[in-house]
Formats: structure tokens, sequence, C-alpha cells
């Protein structure tokens, strides 16, 4: 996280296009490199840990970044931390809700949250692609 946190100013800068970018002294091609390699492998170790929570990646930074602006250097920690916070709700609230049966796994709630939101974002997403 340390690493991605170290690149926000130049993922900010990206957002305004490659050549931008560049003309601000941006190396576009490392930075997309590094900052790929380095989610790669905080996304690994998070499923190898807490196993497989899909649409957790998806949901939070998308709500963050509507609320809180495309700013990167707010967006990539307040997304870790509403993401933990996210898990911590969908594990407690697995727990009551299956007591009686055992436990509830977790990638149900966050399927349950995520699968709708994805599809909402497709179809919203749908008409500025261009399907």
């Amino acid at each position: 996280m340390i690493v991605i946190y170290s690149y926000a100013k130049d993922l900010n800068a990206m957002m305004i296009g490659d050549s931008h970018a560049m003309d601000l002294g941006i190396d576009v091609a490392k930075t997309r490199l590094i900052v790929l390699v380095a989610s790669t492998l905080v996304t690994a170790s998070a499923v190898a840990f807490a196993g497989s929570i899909g649409f957790v990646g998806l949901i939070i930074p998308h709500i963050f970044r509507i609320l809180l602006g495309p700013d990167n250097r707010i967006l990539i920690p307040i997304s870790a931390l509403g993401g933990a916070a996210f898990l911590i709700f969908c594990d407690w609230l697995a727990h009551v809700i299956a007591e009686q049966y055992g436990v509830l796994p977790i990638g149900i709630l966050t399927a349950l949250v995520g699968a709708p939101y994805f599809i909402y974002l497709l179809r919203v997403r749908r008409n500025e692609v261009g399907w």
C-alpha cells in the first residue's frame, strides 16, 4: 500500500491523460507497471489471507470516489480503511444472520452487495463506452 500511495500524485496526473502526464515529467509506462505489480501483490495477499472477498475492490473505491472526489492522495487510504470497515461489518453480519447454522461465508454478503452495484456500473458506463 505504501508503494501505491507513493504514486498517488502521478496517478492524479495520469487521470487527465497520458500526454499531459508525460508533459509533467511522469514516466507513464513505468508508473503503470509499478502500480500494476503493487496492486496485484496487495490483492493476492488479501485473497490469500481472507479468502475470496469479491467486489470489495470495486464497490468501496467507487463509492468514495463519488463522495470525496478523484484525488488519489485521499482516495487510496480512505478506500483501504473503508474496505476494511466494510469487511468487518460483513463479518459481523454473517455471524448474526447465520448464528444457529454456523458461519455464513463473507464472500456471499459481499457478492449480494457487489453484484447489483456491478450491474449498475455496467449499465451506466455502457453509454459512455458506446455499447
